[in-house]
């Protein structure tokens, strides 16, 4: 039976601590393992990071192009033309075009553009439309709502 007084450390699981500095026969005396001269020999030397030797650094070397919007919406587009697979008085939203397959991506905002010709009659949601794609799915008496 094991008692708090019996408790032993596993063997190997504790190695002693390196006590450098203390003659040549304990393998890290003289130079303590830290080589001869330079900065890496120098007391308060750290690696920092990104530190190619004193040359240019990789991150300064490469240009630097361009500009990120954050606040972009990207929209993923979708013709008038391709909703006439759809049957007449359906309602269509983003979650609609997704299994229907005609968004690819992973973007959330759809965009409803006027390519082609409407023939159904359908209430179509999405995040933005085309003058020319309100004026065709009115035309083919239809609704549209723009959501958020």
């Amino acid at each position: 039976m094991i008692n708090l007084h019996t408790l032993r450390v596993t063997p190997g699981a504790k190695r002693p601590k390196m006590r450098v500095g203390c003659g040549r026969g304990s393998g890290k005396g003289k130079t303590c393992g830290r080589g001869h001269k330079g900065q890496y020999a120098r007391s308060g030397h750290k690696h920092k990071p990104a530190f190619e030797g004193g040359q240019m650094r990789l991150i300064r070397r490469i240009p630097k192009r361009g500009f990120n919007q954050g606040h972009k919406v990207v929209f993923e587009v979708v013709p008038v033309d391709s909703l006439n697979r759809f049957d007449n008085g359906t309602e269509i939203s983003p979650a609609t075009l997704k299994k229907a397959g005609l968004l690819k991506g992973r973007s959330v905002s759809v965009k409803i553009l006027g390519d082609g010709t409407l023939t159904k009659k359908l209430a179509v949601k999405a995040q933005a439309f085309s003058q020319s794609a309100q004026r065709k799915i009115t035309e083919a008496g239809g609704t549209w709502a723009v959501i958020e």
